[in-house]
């Protein structure tokens, strides 16, 4: 296929239909691709998966029925079968100008054999789950009330403490299915599992990709490979080893339904982590066998160009590649009822496709979608319109605030510190994070995806660690390549490490690494923009020091559910939190200007930041909110606003929440080192305003009432 990559990409014809694929009835199938190149093209039909060899794939899809397809002037190519083909599988036949003849899969491939080895033909209405027409996710007014919390899917249930009560639930470990599974609790009586996500308080869970990838082998459940998901394979198609039974194409859709629906009625919405940026191979892709050379960017001398680092990277201005990416996601989001998509290596879409995906969906699907992914690269790229810091700016969409996150903590994997790690130079960066990136580069506060760590580099624990030099006292391997570097196993070497060495149980709160550790999330929790949390950290979740585990052992990554009641005041900490910013409008605005008219800088120096929420900001009940940071390794005295001598602190460095923990009197407070503050000065509900509108119509004026009612549950300590 060499010569066909030659060809020149932009003399193939377009197609703008919402067809291609297969379009399933119980009549007949209709079988759509586009593959303009191809001088002929046969749809291959086959009773059966076909024959595995020993590492999981099918080397032969000779034998099938063949019907001829025909081609229109889009580059088409269609043909109609009457009957149920429901179950049966298919192949792409294509046969090029120099008389090679290759098989492959439909790129718009729905439903997938084991190994996403054939296309399988299914009716999707039986995939659906009871209710499921009735299933919605929660409705969000606006992007800042979303609380994202990023998850792994095997990491959620793998733990041994997962599979505790009377039930047996390991044979749904790892799987779609533990998230189905309420009332599921430890020994000493704590929520785990979905149960403990509701009671955190959660808006959004952010699943790691859940679309088939390639490198974990559906069919060697004995000897499972752990990997994140990003080599992707069958963009459409669920991963089939989170299924119960990879072999039926039906039952991993099936079973990410239920997981989808489980979530809604939980209350909680679903984000898919997407990875249109690149595929884990070429050859082996889901592109290149039906388009050579077209799905994918080149040098300058015609060689792939490496835009994402792992060898490849996806042609997403082209109009078919564009198209292909707005088709998957509206698939995702209609057919599986997601609420929201984040973007691998955003920077690498160009910004015309992300502008062009956000409106069409927004509009035509669902308004309240969020849109947000990573504003870089992981390589040089050709694309000159590349989706960096800035291009998002009143585009819809978010990106992530790197800025804030090294700002916070400092740099990803090594010693450096940052304002809650010890640095003592970040206070204007901390402010920039804390007013929603709106002076640095973002227009709106929702344009900001405010997060300290995420499944890369080190976790939060781990990396403040690290700082502190206590790597080795903890007994921490080194790590290569998912293994560590000595020889010994990961079960071994873990088992021979404490990464909560230092800590003394009574002392919990008084900690150095927690106190650090709530105070980075304190800040990512109470600044303007869209928060996100790394599953785990409300556990304290040590990942041993491995800051890239995204092909280690479960012993490394999966979450450990016996901390929740050893490290318990560091949840009912997070709890706290995001039930203040759930409660609490101030600290979700959305727009630019609201920003700019209530919230003020108090102090910003000595290693502390302070700022104020000013008069009922964004319709909230209290009046004036004060926010106090202090990253330094002594107390700190701050100077209060002088328009209350009263405050009620909510927050301090031994709990958070709505309540009043106490009231302080005057214009001064004591933070604790470490730590945050949060406090309020009314109880009462926000004043009714009279504003005055004249009605040009009648020339009359007209009362508009505003203010938000109701009044504060705090009470006094």
């Amino acid at each position: 296929m060499s010569d066909f990559k030659q060809l020149e990409h932009t003399t193939y014809p377009t197609y703008e239909g919402d067809d291609l694929g297969l379009t399933y009835t119980p009549a007949g199938s209709l079988f759509k691709v586009w593959a303009p190149p191809a001088e002929q093209v046969r749809v291959v039909l086959y009773d059966d998966a076909g024959v595995y060899d020993q590492d999981g794939i099918v080397q032969e899809h000779d034998g099938g029925r063949e019907f001829p397809m025909c081609c229109d002037n889009r580059g088409v190519w269609s043909a109609e079968l009457e009957g149920d083909w429901n179950r049966y599988y298919y192949m792409y036949r294509l046969e090029w100008a120099d008389g090679t003849v290759h098989y492959a899969a439909d790129p718009y491939a729905t439903a997938v054999s084991a190994n996403g080895q054939r296309t399988a033909i299914i009716d999707l209405a039986h995939t659906n789950p009871d209710g499921w027409k009735e299933d919605t996710g929660p409705a969000l007014e606006r992007p800042t009330d979303a609380i994202i919390y990023e998850l792994h899917v095997r990491d959620f249930s793998m733990a041994p403490h997962f599979n505790t009560g009377e039930k047996d639930f390991s044979d749904v470990q790892g799987r779609f299915a533990a998230f189905t599974y309420s009332g599921l609790k430890d020994t000493a009586g704590n929520s785990i599992g979905l149960d403990h996500l509701l009671e955190l308080g959660i808006t959004h869970i952010h699943l790691l990709p859940v679309a088939d990838f390639h490198t974990v082998n559906d069919l060697a459940a004995s000897e499972t490979k752990y990997n994140w998901g990003y080599d992707p394979q069958h963009y459409n198609v669920p991963e089939g080893s989170y299924s119960s039974n990879p072999a039926d194409p039906g039952t991993r859709i099936r079973e990410l339904k239920q997981l989808v629906q489980s979530l809604h009625t939980a209350g909680m919405g679903v984000i898919l982590d997407v990875v249109y940026n690149h595929t884990y191979s070429v050859e082996k892709g889901p592109f290149e066998p039906v388009v050579p050379g077209y799905y994918y960017r080149t040098d300058e001398q015609g060689q792939l160009s490496n835009g994402s680092g792992v060898g490849n990277e996806v042609a997403t201005e082209r109009p078919m590649v564009r198209k292909y990416i707005k088709d998957s996601l509206r698939y995702w989001a209609e057919e599986y009822h997601i609420d929201g998509f984040r973007f691998d290596l955003m920077g690498l879409i160009d910004t015309p496709t992300v502008v062009q995906l956000t409106q069409e969906l927004r509009a035509e699907v669902r308004p309240d979608l969020l849109i947000y992914g990573e504003p870089w690269t992981g390589g040089e790229s050709p694309q000159p319109l590349l989706t960096l810091k800035g291009t998002q700016r009143d585009k819809g969409f978010a990106v992530f605030n790197d800025n804030y996150r090294s700002a916070i903590k400092g740099d990803s994997d090594g010693t450096a510190s940052g304002f809650a790690t010890g640095a003592w130079d970040q206070e204007e960066q901390v402010l920039k994070g804390a007013f929603g990136a709106i002076h640095d580069f973002t227009s709106q506060p929702s344009e900001s995806i405010n997060y300290v760590t995420a499944h890369d580099n080190l976790n939060l624990w781990d990396k403040i660690l690290t700082v502190r030099h206590l790597r080795e006292y903890c007994g921490f391997p080194q790590w290569e390549k998912g293994k560590p570097r000595d020889g010994r196993t990961a079960e071994q070497a873990i088992a021979e490490a404490d990464p909560y060495r230092e800590l003394a149980k009574q002392d919990l709160l008084e900690n150095e690494t927690v106190r650090k550790s709530l105070l980075a999330n304190g800040m990512v929790l109470t600044s303007q923009g869209i928060p996100f949390i790394h599953a785990g950290d409300e556990l304290l979740r040590s990942k041993y020091g491995d800051h890239n585990s995204y092909r280690s052992a479960d012993v490394v990554n999966a979450i450990r559910w016996e901390n929740k009641a050893r490290f318990r005041p560091v949840f009912d900490y997070y709890k706290g939190l995001i039930a203040l910013r759930r409660s609490h409008p101030a600290f979700r605005m959305e727009e630019r200007e609201l920003v700019e008219q209530h919230m003020e800088v108090l102090q910003s120096s000595g290693h502390v930041v302070a700022f104020a929420l000013r008069h009922h900001a964004n319709g909230d009940a209290w009046n004036h909110i004060m926010v106090i940071y202090n990253g330094s390794d002594t107390e700190q005295t701050v100077l209060l606003p002088a328009e209350s001598d009263r405050w009620h602190v909510v927050v301090d460095a031994h709990g958070a929440g709505n309540e009043t923990r106490y009231e302080v009197a005057g214009q001064r407070v004591t933070v604790s080192r470490w730590s945050m503050m949060v406090l309020h000065d009314q109880e009462e509900s926000a004043q009714v305003s009279c504003l005055m509108e004249q009605d040009q119509e009648t020339g009359e004026a007209k009362h508009i009432r505003e203010g938000t009612g109701g009044t504060s549950e705090n009470k006094e300590a």
